[in-house]
């Protein structure tokens, strides 16, 4: 949508058929396509509230999912359920869906964070939680979150860090209560990643650091 465009009819008409869901309380549709700098403008509810809570039910969906069809250990499970519930895994899921284009928002693109698409993401899941419960939450889910493609993020933050300092990032592991806990810094900001390898820590420390940099890049 242009930037300050309210909803029409149409609009109404076409979120739903994207979603797959007719909801009963149009009101929280609405509320579910309303970035926060909309509501701040023009009034209203913003969806961050329900991103809060779509981010559990999203969770709540796929560790169940994964619990009925794998055998698999906590640890594997666990590192199965990071694939559905990433932020690549559901900014893909967003563009498969197609739910930007309804976003309601207000000023340029450089006011939505890097976040914004996989937030939307999840507060549709809410709201559809919310207005039919969990059985249509999990239809939505289950047409368009798919799992993300792994990558190496140890390779991305490197390169990421490289072209903006010479120092590369310095990680640091450790082993806390029967796991491996890695920290890794770069360019003034650190963050933490926890696995049953030294590896598998890095990954997950260089992934955060990565996305709190991206992250801050956008404000």
């Amino acid at each position: 949508m242009r930037n300050g465009e309210d909803w029409t009819e149409q609009t109404r008409a076409q979120a739903e058929e994207a979603i797959g869901y007719a909801f009963r309380d149009g009101e929280l549709l609405k509320a579910c396509f309303t970035h926060s700098t909309f509501s701040n403008v023009f009034g209203g509810r913003d969806n961050e509230r329900l991103e809060f809570l779509g981010d559990s039910v999203v969770q709540l969906y796929i560790t169940e999912k994964l619990y009925k069809e794998s055998g698999a250990d906590e640890g594997k499970l666990t590192d199965k359920r990071q694939k559905f519930v990433s932020q690549k895994a559901l900014e893909s899921a967003e563009r498969r869906a197609g739910l930007m284009r309804f976003l309601r928002r207000s000023g340029g693109e450089s006011n939505l964070g890097g976040k914004t698409p996989s937030n939307l993401f999840e507060a549709v899941v809410a709201g559809i939680y919310l207005d039919g419960g969990m059985a249509p939450a999990a239809r939505f889910l289950e047409r368009y979150l798919t799992e993300a493609e792994t990558e190496n993020y140890k390779s991305i933050l490197q390169e990421y860090v490289q072209e903006r300092a010479k120092q590369p990032p310095e990680y640091r592991t450790e082993e806390k209560g029967g796991e491996h806990v890695c920290t890794v810094r770069a360019l003034g900001v650190s963050a933490s990643g926890a696995g049953s390898r030294n590896k598998e820590a890095e990954m997950r420390a260089a992934q955060a650091l990565y996305e709190i940099l991206k992250e801050r890049e956008q404000h």
